[in-house]
């Protein structure tokens, strides 16, 4: 069965289902797009028919771009405390990234960049098939924002903690092959053959027990050092005074409008 919703594709596959972000030219996500992700996510959270998930992105060239900058130039959607748009959005942002409830194992089947929120998107994943093109990078710093919906809570966890520092502040690209050799990425294939290998390791997860499956999720969820959940409620609540302080930054929007006219930044530290 397939659901066709504007900017998301649904289809169930068995007791698979896969979600396919269809938004040309960059697959950028924004709140409207991520309500829709949150429902795809709950349907497979509440359906007892299905098991797996698996998230790829249309065409050959991009992931997900992430956060959706038109929107966020425009003002049809915030900075300052954006989370709070995504309060009724099953999982969080994308319906995903903060999702403390989805014990089903969800499968990335990257197509290519991934960057960003998308990025974000990925490593809220369970496992990462990636085409041989894939690049990773996280673009925020020169926007004058952070990229605050997984990455800086995750990725240090991923990777070496340096490497994790250099792709925050310089925004460098990594490869998929790099990716590779720090864990970050499971299996690497041809393009051809991804979702070939992100089916072929959904039917095999399909096929085992469920709550065997989702007994793994839920006890490496809840050992992981302080959970996920803790650090995200210390971004929400604790005394970080200079992130508050950018999110309501005048080079926050600065940042965002420069790289929309396509002109350099001029950035003033309020």
């Amino acid at each position: 069965m397939t659901q066709a919703h504007e900017d998301i594709k649904i289809e169930k596959r068995g007791r698979v289902l896969e979600i396919t972000i269809d938004r040309p030219k960059v697959n950028a996500i924004d709140n409207a797009t991520s309500a829709k992700l949150g429902e795809a996510f709950r349907l497979l959270h509440e359906d007892n028919d299905l098991r797996v998930g698996i998230i790829t992105g249309a065409g050959d060239r991009v992931f997900s771009a992430g956060w959706d900058l038109k929107a966020l130039d425009s003002g049809d959607q915030q900075l300052d405390d954006w989370w709070e748009g995504e309060e009724n959005i099953f999982g969080g942002f994308a319906g995903l990234t903060e999702n403390w409830v989805l014990n089903k194992p969800v499968i990335a089947a990257l197509n290519g960049l991934t960057i960003g929120g998308g990025f974000e998107i990925a490593m809220a994943c369970d496992l990462i098939v990636a085409a041989e093109h894939v690049e990773f990078a996280l673009p925020e710093m020169p926007l004058g924002i952070v990229p605050d919906a997984g990455a800086l809570q995750r990725l240090p966890r991923r990777i070496p903690y340096n490497i994790a520092v250099e792709m925050l502040f310089l925004g460098r690209r990594m490869t998929a092959e790099e990716a590779a050799h720090y864990g970050l990425v499971n299996v690497i294939v041809p393009a051809d053959k991804l979702m070939e290998k992100a089916r072929e390791w959904a039917d095999q997860l399909a096929q085992s027990a469920p709550l065997a499956v989702q007994t793994v999720k839920e006890v490496l969820r809840t050992i992981e050092a302080i959970s996920l959940e803790g650090a995200f409620h210390e971004m929400r609540t604790g005394d970080l005074p200079i992130y508050r302080k950018m999110l309501k930054s005048e080079d926050a929007v600065e940042g965002v409008r420069a790289f929309m006219e396509k002109r350099p930044a001029n950035f003033k530290g309020r």
